[in-house]
């Protein structure tokens, strides 16, 4: 019998009360938490379904031995069932149902509307005016296609600000990537928006189209005698050519997405394509949380739901799949609603949807063939770690932290987690240090753990083994922090500190308390995990000391500033000439300034020479 046994639900008595309505259900454990969310057209059938005398599916049994509570939430129509389904799953991501890991926007290629429009990458709502092609389904697609259209167009891709402040033509312009519309003179705004919407067309996949165009501008230059422009479209046509060769599958379809499927062994891998505007954009393989015992309709299902319910995705007027899924009318239904249109389901039997439907199938069983190798060598490494340190139970989740700053400035700490399937990305934490001594590694490493890990209780989230990158100084402050805890609460504590040639390899692991080192060689698993680890610990550490410096740098001095708000901010560097003058003033000088009074220019003059 399981902690939260089947017996201590009554389960006659709450379906008596029921409603026959359409509507979602939650099921709770003992312990208060969704253990699985689901929807029904009739919530009192479906509900009874699961606690008949036979039950089939292991699954559903598992299930029902852990329902300690229900509640159910009546809803108008099957496309808010749908939603709300959705929006629950999200929010709980419950232990018997399939989870979709990746619900992140894909990014768009964007062209303003500016005077001299610009090309960029977009991410999020489309609250920017201009033209959207994509989405992209990785942010490395997005940038090689920028790559090829610098080549090809030459558009501007930087930033407004750096735009509007250029006295001369950048690098951009001596590498021929652009036309420098930002100094006057070098283009004409006719002859760039020309390029500008042959960019378009190209990112609509009329390649061809703009072969043509570029020809005939050329023809016309050329009877004008003016070579030096037929040479530079001749030149751009040999471009579109070289990457036209290049693209070697293209696509007779305007909108498609091609799903492949593979399951085995308890990891199911769905592999998609995405066609929009005869051009396949790019491919992903997915692989979403799945209890035991899952049906693959249920997978699929569960899959395209989330994935284009999330409300940060395109939904395609066509989708192959690689089977039917069972409540394939309802689901077209409630994805046409979402996108506004009719959205078609496709089995892959005729001709091109049968050829990307093969491809997807043997990319989906190539990718599930790694994912199971890469687990199995994790799996190893855990084993070998666990042997290494000689713990008594699995290690089931392990943090570690590192800090970074530059010169002592804008010190960030950072706390990564892994647990057995590798990187636990949700579960990252950096914190910017502040109130210590600069440079004061041993400050922030304390300072990181006391607002990691608070108090010892369950809430506390304290991991089998705290990594801490660095020698026995940071190791000292980990064991200081935790040296009043609960011995049930305490992590097993280890040391990564660097060889003398700081090479890979060459690490020492120290034990906390004892601070006995560890024999472990080069080649061995359990070390190259923590490797792993400690690299990624270091990584994101980087990261977030980089986006706090540029925050810093793009921060005005003023903002810290009482009572100072934007439009003051504006008056005061524009009546000085800046900040540097700003400095330089009196305060007399800044009380002069329209809209600063005597008092405020005494804040702000003590603010800047504090």
């Amino acid at each position: 019998m399981t902690e939260d046994a089947k017996d201590e639900f009554d389960h006659q008595h709450f379906l008596k009360s029921v409603s026959s309505s359409p509507g979602v259900y939650r099921m709770y454990n003992l312990h208060n938490d969704v253990i699985y969310v689901g929807k029904a057209k009739n919530l009192k059938k479906r509900l009874s379904s699961y606690f008949r005398a036979q039950v089939d599916s292991k699954k559903t049994q598992a299930l029902v031995s852990n329902i300690h509570s229900i509640d159910v939430v009546l809803v108008s129509s099957e496309t808010e069932a749908f939603l709300l389904e959705n929006n629950y799953i999200k929010k709980y991501r419950p232990r018997f149902n399939v989870v979709l890991k990746d619900d992140k926007s894909y990014p768009f290629i964007l062209i303003s509307e500016h005077k001299h429009p610009r090309l960029s990458v977009h991410r999020g709502n489309k609250k920017v005016k201009g033209q959207y092609f994509g989405p992209y389904p990785s942010a490395w697609s997005v940038r090689e296609s920028l790559r090829t259209l610098q080549k090809l167009f030459p558009i501007r891709q930087c930033e407004d600000n750096y735009y509007k402040n250029r006295s001369r033509p950048c690098l951009q312009y001596q590498m021929q990537r652009c036309s420098a519309p930002c100094v006057e003179g070098y283009v004409s705004d006719l002859e760039y928006d020309e390029q500008v919407k042959l960019a378009g067309m190209f990112l609509k996949g009329k390649n061809s189209e703009v072969i043509h165009s570029l020809i005939e501008k050329m023809e016309k230059a050329s009877e004008t005698l003016n070579f030096e422009t037929a040479a530079k479209y001749r030149d751009q046509i040999s471009a579109l050519r070289k990457v036209q060769e290049s693209q070697i599958i293209t696509s007779t379809q305007e909108q498609l997405d091609v799903f492949g499927f593979s399951h085995k062994n308890g990891i199911a891998s769905i592999y998609g394509i995405f066609i929009r505007d005869n051009q396949i954009l790019g491919s992903k393989a997915f692989f979403p949380k799945i209890p035991k015992n899952s049906d693959d309709h249920e997978i699929l299902q569960s899959f395209l739901l989330q994935f284009y319910l999330a409300g940060n995705k395109t939904i395609p007027k066509q989708v192959v799949l690689p089977f039917k899924i069972e409540e394939i009318e309802d689901v077209q239904s409630v994805l046409s609603e979402e996108a506004g249109k009719k959205v078609h389901f496709f089995e892959g039997v005729r001709d091109e949807k049968r050829k990307y439907l093969a491809l997807a199938n043997k990319n989906a069983q190539n990718a599930l063939e790694t994912q199971q190798n890469q687990q199995m060598s994790l799996f190893k490494r855990f084993m070998d770690l666990e042997q290494l340190l000689d713990v008594d139970s699995p290690l089931k989740r392990m943090e570690c932290f590192d800090i970074s700053h530059t010169s002592g400035e804008q010190t960030v700490a950072s706390c990564v987690v892994f647990d057995r399937n590798g990187p636990k990305k949700s579960d990252y934490r950096t914190f910017n240090i502040d109130g210590i001594t600069p440079g004061d590694d041993y400050a922030a490493m304390a300072q990181a753990l006391r607002r990691r890990y608070k108090k010892p209780n369950e809430d506390a989230r304290v991991p089998d083994l705290l990594l801490i990158d660095g020698g026995k100084g940071q190791l000292t402050q980990a064991e200081k922090h935790f040296q009043d805890w609960p011995d049930d609460y305490k992590p097993m504590i280890v040391g990564v500190a660097k060889g003398t040639s700081r090479k890979p390899g060459l690490e020492t692991l120290i034990m906390a308390y004892s601070h006995t080192t560890i024999p472990v060689q080069s080649d061995q698993p359990g070390l190259h995990l923590v490797q792993h680890i400690r690299d990624e610990s270091h990584r994101f550490a980087i990261s977030g000391h980089r986006n706090r410096r540029q925050k810093v740098k793009t921060t005005s001095p003023l903002q810290g500033i009482p009572g100072v708000g934007a439009k003051r901010r504006q008056a005061l560097l524009k009546h000085t000439g800046g900040l540097h003058g700003l400095k330089k003033a009196s305060r007399d000088e800044i009380a002069k300034i329209p809209g600063i009074s005597a008092e405020l220019a005494e804040t702000i003059y003590d603010y800047l020479h504090a």
